[in-house]
C-alpha cells in the first residue's frame, strides 16, 4: 500500500469515527430508555428533531444566544420527558413490553405532524460559535462539527457509564429493568426511575439535536437519524453504554469505508444501506449485540 493510499485510508477511518461518535450520542438515548424499562424508544429521532428545532428558535438566524438556547432546550427536552413519561408512560406500567413499543410508534408519527405545524416546515439553521475552517488531524481534515461532537459523546459517554455502575441511582434503574415488579417489592420507585430515564434521554435529544441540527439543519428530516442510528444499538446491544459507544464507531467507520471505496464503483449510496447489512450478519451470528446482554429463559 502506498502512503498516498494508506493516508486515504486514515483519513476515511477517522472521519468515519468521528461521525460514529455523533451516532453513539443519539444512540445513547436509547440505551438509557431501554436500561431503566426494558423497552425501545422508536420516537428518539424525533427527540432529537424537536430539540433542534428548539434551539433553532431560540437562538434565531444569528445564533447570538446560544447559552441561553442550550439551557431552554435542556428545560424543554428534559420537561417533555418527565411530562411524557407521566401522562403517557406511567399508565402502562406492569403492561407487556410492546404496549410501550407501540406508544412510542405512536409519539413519533404525532411529533412529525405536529412540528410542522408549530415550526413551520422550512429547514432552520442551528448557528454555533465553531467556525468552518476545517480541523486537520493527520491527514484527515475534519469539519469542527463533528470534533466538537465526537468530544461531546466520549465525555457523556464516560458520565453515565460511571452514572450506571457506581451511583445508587443508576444501580436501581439497572434493577427496575430487570424486574419492574422485584424492584417494586424491595422498596424502588420504578415510576420515579421510569420518569428519570426519560429525562435522561431528553438531555442526550437536547445535545443531539444542537450538533446535528448544525452539521444538517433542522426540518422533519432530522427524525431519520434515529433510524441510522438503529444499526448501532443493535451492533452493540441494546442494554449496554459501551456496546453503544463502539457500534457507533463500527457503523460510523463502514459508512466512512463504503463511500470511499465503493460509492465511485456504483454511483453513490452504498454507505446508506452498508451499516444495515453489516446489522442483519451481527443478528445471525450474535442476536443480543456484541456486549448486549443474553437472554436465557427457562422453558
Amino acid at each position: 500500500m502506498s502512503s498516498e493510499d494508506f493516508g486515504f485510508l486514515l483519513a476515511l477511518l477517522l472521519n468515519g469515527a468521528s461521525i460514529g461518535l455523533m451516532y453513539a450520542l443519539i444512540a445513547l438515548g436509547f440505551v438509557l430508555v431501554y436500561k431503566a424499562t426494558d423497552a425501545i424508544n422508536f420516537a428518539q429521532g424525533e427527540f432529537v428533531m424537536m430539540a433542534g428545532l428548539v434551539a433553532a428558535a431560540v437562538l434565531g438566524p444569528d445564533g447570538t444566544w446560544l447559552i441561553v438556547a442550550i439551557l431552554v432546550t435542556l428545560a424543554v427536552m428534559i420537561g417533555f420527558g418527565f411530562g411524557l413519561e407521566r401522562v403517557v408512560l406511567r399508565p402502562l406500567l406492569g403492561r407487556p413490553v410492546v404496549a410501550v413499543i407501540m406508544a412510542t410508534i405512536g409519539l413519533a408519527a404525532v411529533l412529525r405532524g405536529l412540528t410542522p405545524i408549530v415550526f413551520g416546515s422550512a429547514t432552520r439553521g442551528v448557528p454555533l460559535p465553531i467556525g468552518d475552517d476545517p480541523i486537520n488531524i493527520g491527514p484527515a481534515s475534519l469539519p469542527p462539527i463533528q470534533v466538537l461532537g465526537a468530544a461531546v459523546a466520549v465525555l457523556f459517554f464516560l458520565a453515565f457509564s460511571w452514572f450506571f455502575k457506581k451511583s445508587r441511582m443508576g444501580v436501581a434503574m439497572r434493577a427496575v429493568a430487570d424486574n419492574q415488579q422485584v424492584a417494586q417489592a424491595m422498596g424502588i420507585n420504578v415510576e420515579r426511575y421510569f420518569a428519570i430515564a426519560w429525562a435522561m434521554t431528553g438531555v442526550v435529544s437536547a445535545l443531539g439535536g444542537i450538533i446535528w441540527g448544525n452539521m444538517l439543519g433542522v426540518d422533519i428530516q432530522l427524525a431519520l437519524v434515529g433510524l441510522k442510528v438503529f444499526p448501532v444499538v443493535i451492533l452493540g446491544g441494546l442494554d449496554s453504554i459501551g456496546g453503544a459507544l463502539l457500534g457507533g464507531v463500527i457503523v460510523g467507520i463502514v459508512e466512512s469505508l463504503a463511500a470511499g471505496y465503493l460509492d465511485p464503483y456504483v454511483g453513490g449510496g452504498t454507505k446508506d444501506f452498508a451499516p444495515y447489512v453489516l446489522m442483519i450478519l451481527v443478528l445471525m451470528v450474535r442476536p443480543y449485540g456484541i456486549f448486549g446482554r443474553r437472554q436465557i429463559e427457562r422453558v
